[in-house]
């Protein structure tokens, strides 16, 4: 199976991570056009699932290192597999309330406020587990990225209060997401082996571990998403016969969401190996800048902000630069 073999190689796949989970949200405002978040998801996890196969039957089961897709399956303990599925079951149940923010409060406040909460969380629960790294330079960056948190709360509710249109409950289902999100790795990388060129028996690698998290995500999404559909945070309750009616295209919009969603997961995974799981984990949530870009500068969700609060964005994008070249600098 391909293996990364460099700290270099390892961060360039953390930058692949970053862009894919900031980007895969656009594809959720563009089917919100015309279709409510609930339905999408439905086919969101079946993008997360069909990539999770793609990638273990080819770069998975090709290559010397390590152990091929299917036979890493084979040998898998069954403590293992149930650690990367819980791990999906509960990024599922994060992701579902971040999407549900980002349609009441946009992609520029779920993002920053949700999975910066995640990769606060995030990078302190995996460093404790997988000490790697310098400690001093990652938590000084992590100071600078929960800075870059506040500052965005106080900039939405700044342009809120201006529009009166505050959102509590998008700021409440954000907070909600970002703190179950700062879960889900920890069950995954518990259940992988420390050495993936030669990994220990019963333990996964990394394509059979995105595999195992991605039914996770599919199966649980069968009673979350099915309760949310019955009991919305927002708007009527909805159907299977609404999800029957959609397009092939919105139906595509939201697999190509999935997809977009677990490259980024898959690379992660990878690059944990040479850099750690909490620097490849806080690297990957950086996402939240690349979201804030598209939420600002593509969606303009802070159209017509006053000067004040454009001056606390541009700072907020500056403290989350920083804190992430600090994360980067850990690792060397």
């Amino acid at each position: 199976m391909f293996i990364p073999q460099s700290y270099s190689l390892a961060i360039i796949l953390c930058v692949v991570t970053m862009l894919c989970w900031g980007s895969w949200g656009n594809t959720q405002k563009l089917a919100g056009k015309s279709w409510r978040f609930e339905l999408f998801y439905w086919d969101y996890v079946l993008g997360i699932l069909l990539f999770a196969l793609l990638l273990g039957f080819t770069l998975g089961s090709t290559g010397e290192n390590g152990r091929g897709f299917i036979d890493d399956i084979r040998q898998a303990d069954f403590r293992n597999m149930l650690n990367s599925f819980l791990g999906g079951v509960v990024f599922n149940a994060s992701n579902i309330l971040l999407v549900a923010a980002m349609a009441i409060a946009g992609m520029a406040v779920a993002f920053p406020v949700g999975v910066g909460i995640a990769l606060a969380l995030g990078v302190i629960i995996n460093y404790i587990a997988v000490p790697k790294g310098n400690p001093l330079v990652l938590f000084i960056g992590l100071g600078f990225i929960v800075a870059a948190i506040i500052i965005d709360a106080v900039a939405y509710k700044k342009h809120s209060a201006s529009l009166q249109r505050v959102s509590k409950k998008g700021i409440l289902l954000s907070v909600s997401a970002g703190v179950l999100m700062a879960l889900f790795y920890r069950f995954v990388a518990s259940s992988m082996a420390t050495d993936f060129v030669n990994p220990e028996p019963g333990k996964l690698t990394p394509y059979s571990a995105v595999f195992f998290f991605a039914a996770g995500v599919v199966v649980s999404n069968l009673l979350f998403n099915y309760l949310l559909m019955k009991k919305p945070f927002e708007g009527a309750p909805l159907s299977f016969s609404d999800y029957a009616k959609g397009s092939i295209g919105v139906h595509l919009t939201g697999i190509l969401g999935g997809v977009i969603w677990n490259i980024g997961m898959s690379m992660s995974i990878l690059a944990s190996g040479k850099a750690g799981f909490a620097i490849s984990y806080g690297l990957g949530q950086g996402a939240t800048l690349i979201a804030a870009l598209w939420g600002v500068f593509i969606w303009k969700e802070f159209k017509g902000a006053s000067r004040p609060v454009n001056t606390l964005i541009f700072f907020m994008f500056i403290a989350y630069l920083a804190g992430l070249a600090l994360l980067v600098y850990a690792g060397t």
